[in-house]
C-alpha cells in the first residue's frame, strides 16, 4: 500500500489496517515456518506497510500533541 493512500486514511481506520496487516504478517511467517510460503517477499512487503502506518500514526500524534502545547501557553 502507498504512503499516498494511506495519508488520506483516518486514525481509527489506520488502526483497523495495522492489525489486519499484522495479522497477515503472522499467518505468513507461519506458512514460512512450515515452508508452505512460496513468495517470501511478501513478509517484507508487509513489514514496510505496517511501518508505514505507525510512521504516519506517530507523526499525527506528535502534531497533535505540538498544537496542544502550543494552545496551553497561549
Amino acid at each position: 500500500m502507498d504512503f499516498k493512500e494511506l495519508k488520506k486514511k483516518k486514525e481509527s481506520d489506520l488502526h483497523k489496517l495495522l492489525a489486519e496487516f499484522r495479522d497477515k504478517l503472522r499467518e505468513l511467517k507461519f506458512k514460512d515456518a512450515n515452508k508452505q510460503l512460496k513468495d517470501v517477499r511478501d513478509i517484507r512487503e508487509i513489514r514496510r506497510t505496517i511501518a508505514r502506518i505507525l510512521t504516519l500514526l506517530n507523526v499525527r500524534e506528535e502534531k497533535d500533541t505540538k498544537e496542544k502545547e502550543i494552545k496551553e501557553k497561549k
